[in-house]
This record gives C-alpha cells, structure tokens and sequence, in this order.
C-alpha cells in the first residue's frame, strides 16, 4: 500500500504552524509585560538582588569603620593610661628626692647636734668649776639632746610618709616640716648659745 504523503505533511505543516502561533503569543506576552510596573516578577528580580547586595557592601563597610573605630579608641586608652602612669612615675620620682634631701637636711642638723654635745665634754673641767657655768652646760646639754632627738624623729615620719606615698600625695604636703623638724635648727641654736655664754661667764 503506498505511504500517505499527504497526510505526512498535512501533519507537518499544522506542527510548524502551531509552533509559529506558539512562539508568537510568547512574542506578543513579552511585549505586553513590558508594559506592565516595575514590581511585576520579570524586571523587580534584578532590582531587588542590586538592593540586597548594596545593603550587604553598607554592611560590611559599615561593620569595618565600627572595627577602626573600636581599634582607634582602644589606642587612645592605652595612650592615655600610659601617658597617666609616666605622670604618676615622675611624680613620685620627685617626691623621693624631695624626701631624700629633707631627710639628709635632717642628718645634718642631727649631725651637728651630736658633735656639739660631744664637743662640749672637753669644756666640761672648765664650766663645771662655777656654778653658772654648770647651769649653761646642763641647758646647753638638754638643748641639743632634744635637737638630736628632734632630727631622728622628723627623719622617720619623713621616712614613713615616703614609704606610703602614691600619686595622690603632693610633695609639698609630704616633706613639709612638722613641729620637731621646724624646732631642731633652733634648740641647736639655743643649745650651742647657753654653752656659749655658760664658757663666758665661767
């Protein structure tokens, strides 16, 4: 029987025509999207992935300057507690040598008091033939005793005050003289002229 070659392409022919009315309502669809809002499926994907990966670079740069600023901020403390803790040094530097030459000043008036009571034992024969003269020796004695005790006592509240010393303690108020260290220097004084007058008038 022979092959029925006007149905085949019949066949053919409705295949091509139904794909070329299919391919131009697909024409025809995109056309009218085009005409349609921007938020419709089609044009609103690439917008709204622009806007995620703006968002997400915002984000970044944003978590980034929080981090400088983080770092910045950290420097400047640390900056600053040092800078507090050279201060704080050099302060009680100051207050150390301030009492190192108080309490040398000290040793010196003690120094002083010790070698005039030691001195005034080779005067001891001649004032204490009269007895104004012992009068003089024993005031003159009595003087620089409290004059040497005086210097040891204003050397250890020195001492102490040092030792306990931080940075709230001004140098001024820690090597200021307290009454026993104002008064050696002048029951030294007073000491060294009862002598001086007791070998006078002997």
């Amino acid at each position: 029987m022979p092959a029925p070659w006007i149905a085949i392409f019949d066949a053919a022919i409705g295949l091509a025509n139904m794909a070329l009315a299919r391919r131009e309502r697909g024409r025809t669809a995109a056309a009218d999207d085009s005409h349609l809002p921007a938020s419709s499926d089609g044009p609103a994907v690439p917008a709204t992935l622009e806007t995620h990966l703006a968002g997400v670079v915002v984000a970044a740069l944003k978590e980034a300057f929080d981090r400088d600023h983080q770092r910045l901020e950290l420097e400047r403390q640390q900056i600053e507690a040092e800078r507090q803790r050279a201060e704080r040094a050099l302060r009680l530097e100051m207050l150390r040598q301030a009492g190192d030459r108080e309490i040398g000043r000290m040793r010196l008036l003690a120094g002083i008091a010790l070698a005039g009571w030691v001195g005034t034992f080779l005067l001891a024969s001649r004032l204490l033939a009269a007895t104004g003269g012992r009068v003089a020796l024993g005031i003159g004695w009595v003087m620089l005793l409290l004059a040497l005790g005086s210097a040891f006592a204003e050397q250890s509240r020195i001492g102490r005050a040092i030792a306990v010393a931080d940075d709230r303690l001004s140098v001024e108020s820690a090597t200021a003289s307290s009454s026993a260290g104002l008064a050696a220097p002048w029951l030294i004084a007073a000491g060294l002229l009862a002598i001086s007058l007791g070998v006078l008038f002997s």
